[in-house]
């Protein structure tokens, strides 16, 4: 976690009010796979299952081809990973550095260690994000949060959406909601059933909480039980490693109620085997985030 200086930060909240008044209800495209999003879990299932960076075990993680992939899958919720280029562009890619899931090292071989804040988003964009995973991915690139977002509307999805290692990007909070505002993310229809913005640092969420006390809040971690109530004041939801839970934990994060007034929940992760996730599930957790959702849905079933 990160502190940011008290007087910048409320300085920065202060200043950002008229900015994230609700939008318009953004108009949402006709899906392209009826069928399959007919299958689509929904807002009454438990546990809900989340397709971990797109189902990232079919696909390439955080591209739009495997936001599609889940889609195609019958899945509603994705989750994904912000961060921020050299000029201030967010994109969506999980670790800090390019390394793993690009050719960065061909492409800019004299830029190691090739972290993405060193890089514009244009030369993010030349990136091959998919051979790494699949040949048949070739020309696959690290998508912009625009352009993401454009592509969960398209499909109908919803989004739990992670602000990844924000010591390393001051100020991201805010640049996010902005993004999320002009892409039409921020009405009441999706704040209220289509949006979780999470992240492992409570000063990041917090400041999200700050700014837009409506929007769904979840924490990553695994906090002690005795300190659960501190994060109920500004969390919805506590997410947790599977490894680290319990159904004693699960019973003690739901005694309480979150932010908005309602029982906390969790959503764990990243559950992909079918004994996790039965096992999980019946501890009662809320959602189970995975690579594998067609694995956690065979497993635990559909409640409609």
């Amino acid at each position: 976690m990160y502190a940011r200086p008290a007087a910048a930060t409320t300085a920065a909240l202060l200043g950002v009010g008229a900015l994230f008044l609700p939008a318009a209800t953004a108009q949402a495209a006709a899906p392209q796979n009826a069928a399959s999003l007919a299958q689509a879990t929904t807002e009454t299932d438990r546990p809900l299952v989340v397709a971990h960076r797109g189902a990232s075990a079919y696909a390439p993680e955080n591209t739009l081809a495997a936001i599609d992939k889940a889609r195609d899958m019958g899945f509603r919720w994705v989750e994904n990973d912000v961060q921020r280029t050299k000029d201030g562009e967010l994109v969506i890619v999980h670790d800090d550095n390019l390394k793993r899931t690009t050719n960065v090292e061909e492409v800019f071989p004299d830029r190691a260690p090739w972290k993405v804040a060193d890089f514009t988003s244009a030369e993010i964009a030349k990136l091959d994000a998919g051979s790494w995973f699949d040949a048949k991915y070739a020309g696959a690139r690290v998508p912009t949060l625009k352009q993401y977002m454009n592509r969960v509307s398209h499909n109908h999805q919803k989004l739990v959406l992670e602000i990844k290692k924000p010591e390393l990007y001051p100020g991201i909070e805010l640049d996010t909601l902005r993004v999320l505002r002009q892409e039409g993310w921020l009405d009441k229809s999706h704040v209220k059933s289509k949006l979780v913005v999470q992240s492992f640092s409570a000063d990041s969420v917090k400041a999200v909480h700050a700014m837009r006390p409506d929007i769904k809040i979840g924490f990553l971690g695994t906090p002690a039980v005795a300190d659960l109530p501190k994060y109920a004041e500004f969390a919805d939801q506590v997410n947790s490693s599977h490894t680290t839970i319990s159904a004693d934990y699960v019973k003690a994060i739901h005694a309480l109620k979150g932010a908005h007034g309602k029982p906390l929940e969790i959503f764990t992760w990243t559950v992909n085997t079918a004994a996790a996730a039965q096992r999980v599930a019946g501890f009662g957790v809320d959602g189970i985030i995975t690579n594998t959702p067609d694995v956690v849905r065979d497993a635990v079933g559909d409640d409609d």
